[in-house]
């Protein structure tokens, strides 16, 4: 997802199964039910709710960190693992936007275009429709203007189909946010030098180029009159997004498959800043905070993973706590369980062996199992590992989903502190002593409430309830889409 090196991967696809996997396995979990021991995999999972722990101090290590390694990468380039890059977005949405706008989001397989219109401050958004393309497979190893000529092309489309509510206002070209979760070193805020490209695409001829030059020519081949006003990453859309509807939002996160924060910054608090000039005296930081990994507590199925990863000793934070990975550290535990303890009988099948055979999906549904006998976990664990349980298994699973979870909410909510405490350090009574909205985004978040939950006790413990109290943790649903278009306005060429 974002404009900066090792991007977290895309975030808006976290389905979520609302119903229980089909209940035909359950006269074979029965019936091997009697080879199944939970008491020799018992000092497993006490071991790993120990090297799992997130107690008080150690919360308030991973916020005073974060603070600390924020600072550091506001001072010099590569001064910590937080790389804070700068947006250039020194500007946020007021509601006094006017016109039609629209919005191009690249970030994997598929691509989104999306058009709104806006209505001033009374009318706000007035209408805004969007559609999804499908980018073929040939095309994500082909040459940049392959590549470039078929976004342009279904963008040039999309506009063919404007209309009813959609009025561009007469003398003017249209306007694009490019919502861009590649690899990208941003030089100003409607350009952006691709640094490579990850995500499965190997498109010839763009890395070293402007992006947004390369999208503005493919434009101008296909004859459509469109510029991008706005070059960001879905974080930094999502803040937009909502600071739209709450002028409160300073912070933005993402928690989906991958994960970022970025939050509002003081020109005045970033010694490596030279030359930029802010209108408002104030710019959009995009931290990466992926990469945080200042004293987390991390257990041997963490590194295991993490050495077998395309990125060893990378994106720490985001490898504890974000939707891509908390399901295959539990699927590496549950195998040690299964070689150690005899879990699930004396055969362990091929399909728990597999690397991220488990998906954060599924321990997130296994842990709504309300049901006396926890069926829907029997069940999921059969469809999708292979294995058969008795309800001792199946309870310890659960521990297992909310041990992992659990470690990961908190952090996840530590991390914000430590964004909060370094904005409040900078400008005493600027967070703390009012109303400040965190705006929320992703589908680990959206449809994980258990890790909702620990992510907000979190913030909670660590603020302590007068303050706390101040601290507003929002959802802003797919927020990136419309914040995309809502920075094309704000840096519009024309006025509102």
């Amino acid at each position: 997802m974002s404009i900066t090196v090792n991007p977290p991967p895309a975030v808006r696809s976290f389905p979520i199964s609302r119903s229980p996997f089909p209940r035909s396995p359950r006269v074979t979990m029965l019936l091997r039910s009697t080879t199944i021991s939970t008491a020799a995999a018992l000092p497993v999972l006490t071991k790993l709710q120990l090297d799992c722990a997130t107690p008080l101090p150690v919360l308030r290590h991973i916020a005073d960190a974060m603070a600390a390694d924020m600072r550091a990468g506001l001072a010099v380039d590569g001064g910590s693992d937080l790389k804070m890059i700068l947006s250039y977005v020194d500007c946020l949405p007021t509601g006094n936007e006017r016109g039609l706008f629209y919005a191009l989001d690249l970030g994997g397989t598929n691509f989104r275009v999306l058009r709104t219109q806006l209505g001033g401050r009374d009318d706000r958004v007035i209408a805004t429709e969007f559609e999804q393309v499908s980018i073929p497979q040939e095309l994500m190893s082909g040459t940049s203007e392959e590549l470039f000529d078929f976004i342009a092309s279904a963008l040039a489309n999309f506009v063919k189909k404007e209309g009813g509510k959609f009025v561009l206002p007469n003398g003017r070209s249209r306007e694009t946010g490019f919502t861009f979760s590649f690899p990208v070193k941003q030089t100003s805020i409607d350009s952006g030098i691709l640094i490579k490209w990850t995500k499965g695409f190997s498109v010839s001829g763009t890395p070293g180029k402007d992006i947004v030059a390369c999208l503005n020519e493919a434009m101008g081949r296909q004859g459509l009159d469109m510029r991008v006003s706005a070059l960001v990453n879905d974080t930094v859309a999502t803040l937009a997004g909502a600071r739209y509807w709450d002028n409160d939002v300073l912070v933005a996160v993402i928690l989906g498959t991958g994960t970022n924060a970025c939050y509002v910054e003081s020109v005045d608090a970033i010694p490596k800043l030279q030359g930029h000039k802010s209108s408002s005296g104030k710019t959009i930081i995009n931290t990466e905070w992926g990469a945080f990994s200042n004293g987390l507590p991390l257990t041997v199925y963490d590194r295991a993973m993490d050495a077998e990863s395309i990125n060893p000793g990378e994106q720490l934070f985001e490898k504890t706590i974000s939707g891509m990975y908390l399901g295959e550290i539990v699927r590496r535990v549950l195998v040690r369980m299964a070689e150690t303890g005899s879990l699930f009988g004396k055969h362990i099948p091929q399909k728990l062996q597999t690397p991220f055979a488990l998906g954060t999906p599924n321990i997130s549904s296994m842990q709504q199992d309300t049901s006396e006998d926890l069926e829907a976990v029997g069940s999921i664990l059969y469809e999708v590992t292979g294995v058969d349980s008795n309800l001792d298994a199946r309870r310890m699973v659960v521990d297992v989903c909310d041990t992992i979870a659990k470690r990961g909410g908190r952090l996840a909510g530590a991390g914000i502190v430590g964004i909060l405490q370094k904005m409040e350090e900078d400008s005493k009574g600027v967070v703390f002593g009012r109303r400040t909205v965190v705006a929320m985004d992703g589908g680990l978040y959206e449809h994980y409430p258990q890790y909702k939950r620990y992510l907000k006790e979190a913030v909670a413990e660590l603020l302590g309830p007068e303050l706390s109290s101040h601290v507003v943790i929002e959802h802003s649903k797919d927020g990136s889409g419309i914040g995309a278009a809502l920075l094309a306005a704000t840096n519009s060429i024309y006025e509102h």
